[in-house]
């Protein structure tokens, strides 16, 4: 396993982040102790979850799985998202954020999390006071760092000039979606993060499943990420995407690599790329993923990846000058 310094943290990761979605959901307890175990023996101490992920559970099946040995980890977690019906208990508001914070720890069995992301944007709430809520978090220590989750490159920017200008403690850290079918990322996300020496952790490496070959024709069945999930669905369920997928697989099987791997593997050689996040619901698919590391990727290999795909828009409208 390789390592990285992740942004200007001074914190260094695994060059592979396993995100623990799965436990409690798709996997079970057993299960996630496996996955967990395998991860530690292939040198992953990099761990991401949500408090969503769940409702919770995840975060204390995590918990229990880290209690001896996390001072070795870096953990994360997430809060934005809705953790019940109440109409309070979602989004970036002071409130929700310290209270969120303090489940999150409980349900963890930690006095800190290493990473705390914004799971997502929330238009409700001024950005100022959420920042400033992450920045008394890292004062009393019970944050290391604040992260943002799917904010849009100029949202990102600007928490980082509110922080710069009123002396608060800064992201260090992005997540976004990146994979060979959704590209985003490349037009402004990533340069964005490699001016600002922001680590990144993208998830969805490989495409929900799809880039793995598992929807030949793109047929989707039960028990998998795009049959469980409407959500998914929707991301990744367009007919151009399985094409790109096909292509795809093809190109690995002929240079002898597993596609998940390859997938992987070509997210992570991205020069903004500090961890792609992997994920599995049994431990066949996690060897599959884990092989990622030992794949030889160079820039040459990547580009010829990149050409079975569509590349991302460019970030202005002057094209003809560059």
């Amino acid at each position: 396993m390789e390592y990285a310094i992740m942004g200007a943290s001074g914190v260094t990761v695994s060059r592979i982040c396993f995100g623990t979605m799965s436990f409690g959901t798709v996997a079970d307890e057993t299960t996630s102790t496996a996955l967990f175990r395998r991860c530690r023996e292939a040198g992953i101490q990099f761990f991401d979850c949500a408090n969503v992920y769940g409702k919770g559970r995840s975060e204390e099946i995590l918990g229990r799985l880290i209690r001896d040995c996390r001072d070795e980890l870096v953990i994360t977690s997430k809060v934005a998202g809705a953790m019940g019906e109440g109409k309070n208990e979602r989004g970036l508001s002071r409130r929700n954020i310290l209270r969120s914070v303090e489940a999150s720890l409980k349900r963890l069995g930690t006095d800190r999390i290493d990473v705390y992301f914004f799971h997502h944007y929330d238009p409700a709430t001024p950005m100022e006071q959420s920042l400033r809520a992450m920045d008394d978090l890292v004062r009393e220590g019970k944050i290391l760092y604040p992260g943002l989750s799917n904010w849009p490159a100029w949202r990102t920017v600007r928490a980082l000039d509110i922080c710069e200008r009123e002396g608060w403690a800064k992201p260090v850290c992005v997540q976004p979606m990146y994979n060979l079918i959704k590209r985003q990322a490349e037009a402004e996300i990533l340069p964005m993060a490699s001016e600002e020496g922001l680590a990144v952790v993208p998830y969805n490496p490989m495409g929900g499943g799809v880039l793995t070959g598992k929807y030949t024709g793109g047929q989707v069945s039960g028990e998998t990420r795009l049959g469980d999930s409407e959500n998914y669905r929707r991301r990744y369920g367009e007919p151009e995407n399985f094409d790109i997928a096909e292509r795809f697989v093809k190109h690995a099987r002929e240079r002898g690599v597993h596609p998940a791997a390859l997938a992987v593997a070509w997210v992570m050689h991205h020069p903004a790329v500090t961890a792609p996040i992997i994920g599995a619901r049994s431990a066949g698919q996690l060897e599959q993923s884990l092989l990622a590391a030992e794949v030889p990727m160079t820039d040459e290999w990547w580009e010829e990846i990149a050409a079975l795909s569509y590349p991302a828009p460019v970030a202005t409208d002057r094209t003809e000058e560059r």
